[in-house]
């Protein structure tokens, strides 16, 4: 096992603990120096880390959730004065303020750690080639690791998403590698490889780190299995400084949530009560490492399990599973609950399905209508009707299996359904 900081990524459980209390209370010092949180603690008793005596005392905290940090925009977070502040990063905001995140040297410094360990947990090491496909810009999600990368000793090629043509180019003309990239961005490239004169062969690639987007299992086996390469799951969300919160090893038995950096819940999200581990639940995530936005509980909608025991790398932070959706992401479809993450795994179970799918929701009448839009793999689609027709019903009998639901069934062909160069939209709901 090759390590960016042995000494905590073994840390024993009862040493991670008192860092992280030690780290807690030092979170909430900095929160209370804040407009949003002076004010919150105040209302639970809380006025200062002295009224927490021990990790479990975190629960007499309130949650918090993206629309507290849309109503604190644009500085109600912030805990200590703008001169300190070296950067900031913030959410799109169309569906109100965005939220934002600042962060001063020394935050910086510990999201660049967090980013040289995940890389190196995956194999990464200097002189590899980067080439950064993730979007730039007040995301967090492309420059995050682009300083991890830089300080192990990557070669970064900042390419930014989009323009499949200049991708090939210079993976091609500077051999990289290693890219990070979304999941449904690697399956458009290599569905687009060969419209470019291209095949995987051509490439020195090595690695690919995928994120952003909830995906199955059989997404990441179809990127390896197509590219010859090794695919490695990651989290991070912006509030908590985006790339690098939990990442996968070489073992790839779940992803590593760096606990000396985060402290992690796993809530019930009707009861909002722990469950236990390999219980699914929502993720809420104390950050403890950041000064300028300390964020306390916050809950991030996103559904996932802890994996009981230790990992065979010999790392002792807990693993998470894959993120299996949002809770604002199910679909209730005439009185059915459906998670995307359903459907996609058996599309992506059936070898003839192609790389691109959409779920349409419509209204007919009074009932909802679930349509699946799927393309074939290539070569796949026919003019023989009765072959079609067979492909429809056996992935209508097994969505139907999986959801309940027998949906109407819109076989393509591949490049037919729109591409998202950033995170693929999957869901459009019309009714």
């Amino acid at each position: 096992m090759v390590c960016q900081n042995e000494e905590l990524e073994t840390l024993d459980r009862e040493g991670l603990r008192a860092l992280q209390l030690f780290q807690f209370k030092r979170a909430v010092t900095n929160a209370l120096r804040t407009p949003f949180y002076s004010e919150r603690l105040r209302s639970v008793g809380i006025t200062s880390s002295e009224d927490l005596k021990s990790l479990a005392d975190i629960e007499k905290i309130p949650f918090t959730t993206k629309d507290d940090l849309r109503d604190a925009y644009p500085t109600g977070m912030l805990s200590c004065s703008m001169d300190d502040v070296v950067r900031m990063h913030a959410s799109s905001g169309t569906t109100g303020d965005p939220t934002v995140i600042y962060l001063n040297q020394k935050d910086l410094d510990n999201w660049t750690d967090m980013t040289v360990r995940s890389l190196m947990a995956v194999g990464c090491h200097r002189g590899d080639v980067f080439q950064n496909m993730m979007t730039y810009g007040l995301f967090t999600g492309g420059i995050g690791l682009h300083y991890g990368a830089e300080k192990l000793g990557m070669l970064v090629i900042p390419a930014s998403s989009g323009n499949t043509a200049r991708q090939y180019k210079l993976m091609k003309d500077f051999g990289t590698t290693v890219v990070h990239a979304t999941p449904s961005y690697m399956l458009h490239m290599y569905g687009k490889m060969s419209d470019y004169g291209y095949k995987p062969s051509d490439f020195k690639l090595k690695r690919a780190l995928i994120g952003a987007e909830p995906h199955a299992e059989e997404i990441r086996q179809k990127i390896e299995e197509l590219w010859g390469i090794d695919a490695y799951n990651s989290y991070g969300l912006s509030e908590m400084n985006g790339p690098s919160v939990a990442f996968e090893c070489q073992e790839k038995a779940g992803m590593h949530l760096w606990e000396d950096s985060y402290y992690m819940e796993v809530i019930d999200r009707d009861s909002f009560l722990p469950v236990e581990d390999g219980t699914e639940g929502e993720l809420v995530l104390t950050i403890l490492i950041r000064t300028a936005t300390p964020i306390l509980r916050y809950r991030t909608k996103d559904l996932t399990s802890v994996i009981p025991g230790k990992c065979a790398c010999g790392r002792s932070s807990r693993r998470i599973n894959r993120i299996t959706g949002r809770t604002d992401d199910m679909m209730i479809i005439n009185g059915v609950n459906v998670f995307p993450s359903q459907i996609e795994e058996v599309i992506m179970k059936m070898p003839e399905m192609g790389n691109n799918y959409r779920i349409l929701l419509r209204k007919k009448g009074t009932l909802d209508q679930l349509i699946i839009q799927t393309e074939v793999s290539e070569g796949l689609f026919s003019d023989d009707t009765r072959k079609m027709n067979a492909l429809v019903s056996r992935l209508r009998d097994d969505l139907r299996a999986s959801i309940t639901i027998a949906p109407q069934i819109e076989l393509h062909e591949p490049g037919v359904l729109p591409v998202q160069e950033g995170k693929a939209i999957r869901v459009v709901d019309e009714r």
